[in-house]
């Protein structure tokens, strides 16, 4: 039967940045704030509503709207792909002037990552999504894995682009494992050049590229005062369209699963719980609150 409009989850996706530009022929030297069109549209496949989040903060800000309302409004977040991460939000200097990333988008999706976090609401992230969450929490980034890893597959072609793929090794007992009973080794799109270093405290890797073992998915073992579901893909489950002459997993109870944690949140409702600072790298809204977005 088709769901009541109060009966569809809330979900929440980050906002991509195209920063202002005096170039640009279209808005020029304005700020856009953006969302890909598939994953909103793989989202909306199980009846879930998409919100975009804008960032709150920059030079044409007004009114007191802030992230903390979006999450506790939405059902839960999804943090999606884009521009790297910048190298000094986990503690380095960029080793290219290529591989600076988006400082400003970074503390864009720390506070959100934070705001959800401190109300209990699951996060799920796709590609740059986890990495950043692997960042928020204490974890590190190869800035390049080609470079940085020894052995590295080809993680990202520019040409090929959503048509790379690589073998990817299921970690036997975690909770991916337990959603693909049966399935050991499978196959995935690969889309970046940056990956995990080391990983976060309080967290788990799940899948491994195979055969250069760059961690692939990520899920958060520990639920420290009640706080919960926080997982993410290193692929883009998204762009896994049906018909596709490769065959690769079926992205389907990835997001059966996060729905269903969004609807036991709704269920179950945390209350609000004042995190002691530091708990989400920079105290990102504070940070968030003093930044322009702008170059």
């Amino acid at each position: 039967m088709p769901q009541t409009v109060a009966g569809r989850l809330k979900i929440g996706l980050s906002a991509c940045f195209q920063h202002a530009d005096p170039t640009r022929s279209l808005f020029t030297n304005k700020t856009l704030q953006y969302v890909e069109q598939s994953i909103a549209h793989w989202l909306m496949s199980a009846g879930a509503m998409v919100v975009m989040v804008p960032c709150p903060t920059g030079e044409t800000a007004r009114g007191d709207t802030r992230l903390s309302h979006y999450a506790e409004w939405l059902d839960g977040v999804v943090m999606h792909g884009g521009a790297d991460v910048w190298p000094g939000s986990y503690g380095e200097t960029p080793l290219k002037e290529a591989w600076i990333g988006d400082r400003i988008r970074d503390l864009y999706d720390l506070a959100l990552v934070e705001a959800f976090e401190q109300v209990g609401k699951p996060i799920f992230g796709v590609c740059r999504g986890l990495q950043l969450i692997n960042v928020a929490f204490g974890g590190t980034l190869y800035q390049d894995i080609e470079t940085q890893h020894q052995g590295a597959l080809t993680h990202r072609d520019p040409v090929s682009y959503d048509k790379n793929y690589h073998d990817l090794v299921l970690v036997e007992g975690t909770r991916l494992a337990q959603l693909y009973p049966g399935v050991t080794h499978t196959r995935v799109n690969s889309i970046h050049h940056q990956g995990i270093k080391d990983l976060a405290p309080g967290f788990e890797i799940e899948a491994w590229s195979y055969p250069d073992h760059v961690p692939e998915a990520i899920r958060r073992t520990t639920t420290r005062g009640g706080h919960g579901y926080i997982a993410a893909t290193q692929w883009h489950p998204e762009f896994h369209g049906r018909g596709s002459e490769i065959a690769t997993v079926d992205d389907t109870p990835i997001l059966e699963d996060f729905l269903a944690a969004c609807s036991a949140a709704r269920r179950h409702p945390q209350r609000w719980r004042h995190r002691m600072p530091g708990q989400i790298r920079d105290r990102a809204a504070r940070l968030l609150r003093q930044a322009l977005l702008r170059r």
